[in-house]
């Protein structure tokens, strides 16, 4: 995905993308279960003003369009920076969160319990969700989408999950899978990744603008 994300026209001038990777806002569920693709809990008070104040910081910014995952938080996230800044918002499923399977729904003390768990944890690159996503997979269609985005040039903001995010910095980066879980992306932080003429570069990570959440996923 790095390396493909400066293009150039047909006048073969450099494109240069601006990809602002914001993680939704908290919501009713945070810290407690693994929501993954289940559920129906949308942004709490606290992860209303996370995202208002995302908004603010990406006020200052030249965007042209909120792209998000389509699960609820996001949405809700997605809508609030995408109506302090004008733009439009367009759902995308390769934003989407991980598919967790059989541990969807489940609540973090459980699966503190459950030694699948922990190798998941251990080795993102190699272990998988029962029944679920390969972390690599879920990095790759997010690494396409944000891809064709910095093919088009100009600036997207793209609302997701907390390991898609990670993920795709980690993937700029040439981090190791294993590795990705050594930085945080809090809730409604920002991560900026810039595409030109070099290549991709990772400009911030996790960036908190206020009423941050240090809690789980």
């Amino acid at each position: 995905m790095g390396s493909e994300l400066g293009k150039h026209d047909h006048q073969g001038r450099t494109l240069t993308a601006s990809l602002y990777l914001v993680r939704h806002g908290a919501h009713g569920d945070l810290g407690r279960v693994l929501t993954g693709r289940g559920g129906s809990a949308g942004l709490t008070e606290i992860g209303r003003a996370q995202a208002a104040a995302v908004a603010e910081r990406l006020a200052r910014e030249d965007v042209r369009v909120v792209h998000t995952s389509p699960r609820l938080r996001a949405v809700e996230t997605a809508r609030i920076i995408a109506d302090r800044l004008a733009v439009p918002v367009d759902v995308v499923d390769a934003l989407d969160e991980i598919d967790f399977g059989a541990w969807s729904g489940r609540s973090f003390e459980a699966l503190a319990q459950d030694p699948a768990w922990h190798a998941w944890n251990a080795r993102r690159g190699t272990a998988r969700p029962p029944g679920g996503e390969a972390m690599a997979a879920a990095v790759a269609r997010a690494g396409r989408h944000v891809a064709n985005i910095g093919a088009n040039g100009g600036g997207v903001v793209c609302v997701s999950h907390c390991d898609i995010i990670r993920g795709l910095i980690a993937d700029t980066l040439g981090l190791p899978l294993d590795n990705m879980l050594r930085f945080d992306v809090d809730t409604a932080s920002l991560s900026i990744l810039v595409a030109g003429e070099w290549g991709a570069r990772v400009l911030s990570v996790n960036e908190v603008a206020g009423f941050s959440e240090r809690v789980g996923a």
